[in-house]
């Protein structure tokens, strides 16, 4: 009988072509199918929430799988955690309902963007935060944030070349906080376009550095204009923290 397996992984992606596997390139996805078929024999597409990019990381990423297998879900969990690379982890292992599927079931992603705003940057941890050396302006980062929250039309905050039907995201919480020399940008939406949180980031950073008003926020997300918004910021600062159903 056909089973249906949902996975919680945490990995670094600092090494990786990001999730979705590519011709060419090392991605997370590959490696976990490589160990899926060592354990069953079976050529298994595993489906993810949703793509991350190179040199993004997850504490929180879902997928599943469906195997004729006879193991249990903590037989997968410990053979999977034994084969794949060591910057990859299988949190968990559980058996769900057929229709569950990783995508298309998901009501909600959390992503956190960390940034190290200092004179001087940091030898340990460097791969995940990006660092800043002048000072940013936090309550008007705190302000521009403010204005992401809500349903609004995003193409102006997404990466070109995305194949969407539409733009439109409900962003439930954006918010601003520091802690002494570090700064996180948390946001969670019912979806997310390609490179929206990292052109969000930009942007966000840029009303720090006083290049734009908090209040244009409202007229970069009106005029649909790439052109008008931040930079995009690195991937190594990003992380997916959790995926809701």
């Amino acid at each position: 009988m056909l089973k249906n397996f949902k996975l919680t992984i945490e990995y670094d992606g600092t090494d990786y072509h990001g999730w979705q596997i590519q011709k060419n390139d090392r991605t997370i996805q590959q490696e976990i199918e490589i160990a899926l078929f060592t354990m069953t024999g079976e050529r298994i597409t595993l489906v993810g929430s949703g793509r991350t990019d190179a040199g993004v990381h997850a504490l929180g990423q879902v997928a599943n799988f469906t195997s004729k297998t006879k193991l249990a879900p903590d037989n997968f969990q410990n053979g999977l955690n034994s084969l794949i690379p060591e910057d990859i982890i299988i949190r968990e292992c559980c058996l769900v309902d057929k229709q569950f599927h990783a995508r298309f079931s998901a009501k909600s992603k959390t992503y956190h963007y960390q940034i190290l705003n200092r004179k001087t940057p940091s030898a340990v941890g460097r791969q995940y935060e990006w660092f800043i050396s002048q000072k940013l302006d936090i309550e008007a980062m705190k302000a521009a944030a403010c204005h992401i929250s809500g349903t609004h039309d995003f193409k102006a905050f997404e990466g070109t070349g995305s194949p969407r039907s539409h733009t439109t995201r409900s962003v439930i919480t954006a918010d601003i906080e520091r802690d002494n020399d570090r700064i996180a940008f948390r946001i969670k939406a019912d979806g997310f376009l390609r490179y929206m949180v990292r052109n969000l980031t930009g942007t966000l950073v840029d009303v720090g550095l006083l290049k734009i008003n908090p209040e244009d926020i409202k007229s970069i997300l009106a005029s649909k204009d790439r052109s008008l918004a931040g930079p995009t910021a690195p991937p190594h600062g990003l992380f997916l923290i959790n995926v809701e159903y």
